[in-house]
């Protein structure tokens, strides 16, 4: 059975004025109907930039996209840009991580709504308008008919991610990319938030990419992880495979970070130190080993050798870690 989304050896390349920016490099993936792959990182990790190459949404004129990107079988990298338009918004929607930016402040909640479903299904204003109002109360905004009329700045943060839902549901698509969808807001709407995402997909059986810096997101909804560091894949596994046995140096230094219920009183969190790597000049071999305690405590030259690749070292789990299973 094909998969809903295949990604094959993503590379992504920035040009600017000070050199080549390499954003993603040979990224591995696929999602199926109804399950949600968890893309974790710090930020400049590469996650956003490949979910805009998987949409389509890079520039031509600054930006390479090489590799494979197949929805449903069909080729997206070097395809006609009609063939991606239509597919975007239709059947691959996107939502994005700060929606007061991403709605229009001129342009009423069901206006935009409105416009994107009519580009894809024509029909009357009217008819649009009332397509807005269903996937508004659909996604639990209370009297959808009369807050279809009012602009996004009179709605509340919570509100106006709902209404970024609502948006990228009103085609019905097979294929929803939330990038950071609950990264402004507090606590208990981002429960909500992921709630309410977790149940749309469960009824409507929808493909799920979330991209977050936030564990705890993916530990509530993904089922597959794949974390990214500079802009390469470091480990993919089941997410409570992940969660349980985690093989990359990078992976357990997240997870090290995470508040714990257990740590005794007043004992200091763990970080990661230093910094991401630069992606214009990023360090030769494993981009993480300038702050790995692995290599640090070994030296061992595979480290700075050729870039790693993922690689199986357990069912359903791959990690890039070139000492993984290595003794020094």
């Amino acid at each position: 059975m094909t998969a809903l989304l295949e990604v094959s050896g993503l590379e992504v390349e920035f040009r600017t004025a000070e050199g080549i920016v390499k954003a993603v490099k040979g990224v591995d993936f696929t999602v199926e109907r109804g399950k949600t792959l968890g893309i974790v990182g710090e930020s400049g990790s590469g996650k956003s930039v490949t979910s805009l190459a998987v949409m389509g949404l890079h520039r031509a004129a600054s930006s390479t996209v090489t590799g494979s990107v197949k929805f449903e079988g069909t080729e997206l990298i070097g395809a006609v840009p009609e063939t991606v338009r239509k597919l975007r918004g239709r059947r691959m929607a996107m939502i994005f991580q700060d929606a007061l930016t991403s709605l229009h402040p001129y342009f009423t909640i069901g206006d935009q709504i409105a416009e994107a479903y009519r580009e894809h299904h024509g029909g009357s204003r009217k008819a649009a308008l009332e397509r807005a109002v269903e996937v508004l109360g659909d996604v639990g905004i209370p009297e959808p008919r009369r807050r279809v009329h009012e602009h996004p700045h009179q709605f509340s943060g919570g509100m106006r991610q709902r209404a970024m839902i609502a948006l990228a549901l009103s085609c019905e698509p097979d294929l929803i990319i939330a990038d950071e969808p609950t990264t402004a807001l507090d606590v208990t709407v981002q429960a909500q938030v992921l709630e309410l995402l977790k149940k749309l997909q469960q009824e409507r059986g929808l493909g799920v990419i979330m991209i977050t810096h936030d564990l705890g997101v993916i530990a509530r909804v993904a089922d597959e992880v794949l974390v990214m560091y500079g802009g390469s894949a470091a480990e993919q596994a089941p997410v409570d495979t992940l969660f349980a046995s985690p093989r990359h140096p990078y992976t357990r230094g997240l997870l090290d970070s995470l508040p714990r219920l257990d740590a005794a009183e007043g004992e200091a969190l763990s970080s990661i130190p230093g910094s991401p790597p630069s992606l214009l000049n990023p360090p030769p071999g494993c981009a993480f080993h300038p702050r790995c305690p692995v290599y640090a405590a070994e030296k061992n030259p595979l480290c700075t050798g050729e870039r790693p690749q993922l690689r199986l070292v357990a069912e359903g789990h791959r990690n890039a870690c070139q000492l993984d299973g290595v003794t020094a």
